[in-house]
């Protein structure tokens, strides 16, 4: 076939543009190669790493806790290995078949294990938690893509539901909820590890890949309580039975050592066994109300009104006074109760014997002005030096900072003159009115007098362990103020409220009836309630109690706080609802040899 010169360069140039888009074509596969591999590596190698890398937290053992028991330790809260089963949506082969698998091993429902398995949009689904080791071997011996089990510690509990909202419980994403186990969290739960590992499409490691990590965890620090077991468990049964005996609310105890602010015992009525926390539908269960409940106490408070006007020589302990039965403060009276016998001369003895509130305003007089025969003598000096021994003293108005989640500062109200119901806010909170505070705070307020001046912190931890070396150390008493009174205050103060015991008894109350050998005293409070609409009720009441127990000097501080027993038309809330509970508790510390008695 013969070409003319026009079909040659015809076909010339159909050569020369094929070429040309030939040439097109691999300079922009090699551009698109050089941007991908170049300019764009890191991002694409991000990419694909993220569909082949697994990246996992590998927890750390979380510490143990436990307490003494007499002379020995033993376990409070032990961890237990059992697994967690998932599964990464994405490598699932067939779901309904996987399902009815994890149906028949781990039971459930089938329709419930299909809809996780199909999950868009994720790599990671929980199937199901706490499964034991067994259990775990039989599903995974099906060899499903996919699907893989990962060990973790659970909590279990030897002592069942002892101290449960005082220890907290810890959540499926292993973080301490409540109690020790939340504000303790960062020492139990130690340091996480780390696994970073290439998979293959199956999710297989690949052992050889290079970009494999692997850090081991650090296990959480071991903590010893200062609870006494026994003392506890005593406790725990005491609150059980009179919170039915009273039909209160709610009720609570504190035991405290007023020598170092150590807690022997510290316990709520109702409670949760925290192993079955998932179970618990009212979540207030949870909380340690001894801390976090704080509420008007009551004329326990007269126990620190009486120490702040001897501390500051405004009174003394033999000191009488003509008691008129009412004054008017702010054109609102305050009165006693009716047993009282009226008007007449009274001293500091009956002011905390017979819980006299004309009594403790008389003793904000005296801080104002000693000699003061009337109410309006209530100033400004007095109000800020009752205000001073209330938050700088003994620290009300403030988190103690003991180890439980969820502290409650309860409130102090401002001292500010200008405020024109000033004197009578603070004639009210005299005798534990308009002032709110924990029983924790109130313990730890009464150590710091009767020990003579020194307010510990208080605290439920004796000691720490550490998990590798096994070393412990030693929690030591710490000191947040030496001066809150002096020591002949403290020693002033005791008599006195050994004289509210025998007051009691001398009334017909056996049992406030203790050994003499043992140094028992101790005050009531029955406590107005503010109504939802405002104002207190006429009718509900809470009962309170703050008393110590020793030989030779205090050796526990008890507080009480029973919140609304229904109380019989001749009872008052602090001798019905606090008074006896305290006393259960005082004589079962002597009977188990736990008081040592006079020398």
């Amino acid at each position: 076939m013969n070409f003319d010169g026009q079909q040659l360069k015809t076909t010339a140039t159909r050569i020369s543009v094929l070429y040309g888009a030939l040439v097109l074509i691999v300079a922009t596969f090699g551009i698109r190669a050089f941007y991908v591999q170049v300019i764009r590596y890191d991002y694409y190698h991000q990419r694909a790493l993220s569909d082949q890398l697994k990246q996992a937290s590998i927890p750390a053992q979380r510490g143990t806790i436990e307490a003494y028991d007499g002379n020995n330790i033993v376990p409070i809260v032990l961890n237990q290995k059992l697994y967690t089963i998932y599964a990464d949506p994405t490598l699932i082969k067939n779901a309904s078949q996987v399902a009815q698998a994890l149906a028949d091993i781990l039971g459930g429902s089938k329709a419930s294990y299909q809809t996780k398995l199909t999950a868009p949009n994720t790599r990671y689904v929980v199937l199901a938690r706490k499964v034991a080791a067994d259990t775990k071997s039989m599903l995974l011996a099906k060899q499903y893509p996919g699907v893989g089990g990962v060990e973790q510690d659970y909590r279990t509990y030897p002592q069942g539901a002892l101290a449960s909202q005082l220890l907290g419980f810890v959540d499926n994403s292993g973080q301490g909820e409540y109690g020790i186990e939340q504000a303790l969290n960062p020492e139990l739960a130690g340091t996480p590890g780390e696994l970073k590992a290439i998979t293959d499409i199956n999710g297989v490691p690949l052992t050889a890949s290079g970009n494999n990590v692997d850090t081991q965890p650090k296990a959480g620090a071991n903590v010893v309580l200062s609870i006494d077991v026994g003392i506890q468990k005593q406790v725990e049964q005491i609150l059980a039975s009179d919170y039915k005996k009273t039909h209160s609310q709610g009720l609570s105890a504190v035991v405290m050592d007023p020598n170092t602010g150590q807690v022997k015992a510290m316990a709520n009525y109702p409670s949760y066994n925290p192993a079955d926390y998932q179970d618990v539908s009212n979540p207030a269960l949870f909380e340690n109300a001894a801390v976090d409940n704080a509420i008007e106490p009551g004329s326990i408070m007269k126990t620190l009104t009486t120490s702040a006007a001897l501390d500051t020589g405004a009174i003394t302990p033999g000191e009488s006074f003509y008691d008129p039965a009412h004054w008017m403060v702010d054109k609102f009276n305050i009165t006693d109760i009716e047993q009282d016998g009226g008007a007449r001369e009274q001293n500091i003895q009956s002011i905390l014997a017979l819980s006299l509130n004309t009594g403790a305003v008389w003793e904000l007089m005296q801080m104002s002005q000693p000699g003061a025969t009337q109410s309006s003598q209530i100033n400004q000096k007095g109000i800020s030096t009752w205000h001073d021994y209330m938050t700088n003293h003994f620290r009300l108005g403030q988190e103690t900072g003991i180890e439980q989640g969820y502290e409650s500062t309860g409130y102090v109200p401002s001292a500010d003159m200008n405020n024109p119901a000033v004197s009578l806010n603070y004639a009210n909170t005299a005798f534990g009115q308009g002032v709110q505070v924990t029983a924790t705070q109130m313990a730890a307020a009464l150590s710091s007098i009767i020990n003579g001046g020194t307010y510990y912190q208080p605290t439920l931890v004796s000691e720490t362990i550490d998990p590798n070396t096994g070393k412990a150390t030693v929690n030591q008493p710490k000191i947040l103020d030496k001066n809150v009174v002096s020591p002949k205050t403290g020693q002033e103060l005791i008599p006195l409220m050994q004289g509210v015991v025998q007051q009691y008894l001398h009334e017909g109350f056996s049992f406030m009836n203790f050994p003499s050998d043992y140094l028992v005293g101790g005050k009531t409070g029955t406590a107005q309630v503010v109504q939802s609409g405002g104002g207190y009720s006429a009718a509900v009441y809470n009962g309170t109690y703050l008393g110590f127990v020793g030989g030779d000097k205090p050796q526990y501080v008890i507080c009480i706080f029973n919140i609304k027993p229904h109380l019989p038309s001749y009872e008052y809330a602090g001798s019905y609802g606090g008074q006896p509970v305290f006393a259960h508790i005082a004589h079962m510390l002597i009977n188990d040899s736990s008081v040592t008695p006079k020398s």
